[in-house]
């Protein structure tokens, strides 16, 4: 009888315990329609492939839309020529990186390409690069797919370009891609000039780039109306978190590919992460055991 009672009493604390953590760990609310913070996980610069990551390509894309992820990040920048095309920086070492080095001439690997020589330089000799026109046919093609911006080029002038080349071929394309269009802002003034563009209907506020305050960042995100804030590992802190919780405007920290992190952070109450390799499953199943570090 006695042991009886001790098992009743430790299972009715482990319940109790339960109670406790999901009571505290409170996600921000979100609207599961027609919104790309109905998932957590980003696809970082279109997501990894075959431990390639920054590649921004066609396949990329592919192979994680097959796992299940819908937000994609692309990094995007203007070539030789003006044409907006998904590829992280230019440089050398960046080339090598990729594997470009073989198919352009010596003298090209750190020079900024024009499109056609961008689009001929195959990754890793396999791998299609994407530029801006290709990520339109894919989001026409693949209805519940997000697009989150990455641009490189932050000068106003650079915004300026880049955010009209982007609202005008989309336009065109379809008016309706416009909605799945996320861009990512790095300072707060930065705002003004995308929304002088076009009104977009849902803006990040990514942070690495700024010193701002907390209390800044947060009375600007609700001021603004800013649909999510994404921020590094360093940059994530609890008060931060919280007080953008309280507002109902998801945290996402990038770039995460570690399940053990995922979980540390979402027992700060950050809501999704940018991840090269991650899939849904691992940010979803997590137990009350692992909420509990057992």
């Amino acid at each position: 009888m006695r042991r009886s009672k001790v098992i009743y009493s430790l299972l009715l604390l482990a319940g109790l315990v339960f109670l406790l953590v999901v009571t505290l760990y409170k996600p921000q609310d979100r609207d599961p329609k027609d919104s790309f913070t109905a998932h957590r996980l980003v696809a970082h610069a279109m997501g990894g492939i075959e431990g390639l990551t920054y590649s921004n390509t066609y396949e990329a894309f592919a192979a994680n839309y097959e796992k299940g992820i819908r937000v994609f990040e692309a990094d995007l920048l203007l070539s030789k020529d003006n044409k907006l095309i998904a590829r992280h920086e230019w440089g050398e070492s960046f080339t090598v990186m990729l594997g470009q080095e073989e198919v352009m001439d010596p003298g090209t690997h750190g020079a900024v390409w024009t499109y056609e020589e961008f689009k001929n330089a195959k990754i890793m000799g396999l791998y299609e690069p994407l530029g801006w026109e290709d990520i339109l046919d894919l989001m026409e093609q693949y209805p519940d797919m997000y697009l989150i911006t990455d641009t490189k080029q932050i000068e106003p002038e650079e915004i300026d370009q880049i955010f009209t080349l982007i609202a005008e071929t989309a336009e065109q394309k379809n008016p309706e891609l416009l909605k799945r269009i996320v861009p990512q802002i790095y300072y707060q003034s930065m705002w003004d000039a995308i929304e002088a563009i076009y009104p977009f209907e849902s803006v990040i506020f990514t942070l690495y780039q700024t010193h701002d305050s907390d209390q800044s960042i947060v009375e600007f995100a609700k001021e603004k109306g800013i649909a999510a804030i994404t921020m590094s590992e360093t940059r994530a802190n609890a008060n931060l978190v919280a007080s953008l919780n309280e507002l109902g405007i998801p945290s996402y920290v990038h770039t995460i590919n570690d399940r053990d992190q995922v979980l540390k952070f979402k027992r700060m109450g950050v809501y999704g992460f940018y991840t090269d390799f991650l899939e849904e499953k691992d940010v979803e199943s997590s137990s009350w055991l692992q909420y509990l570090g057992l």
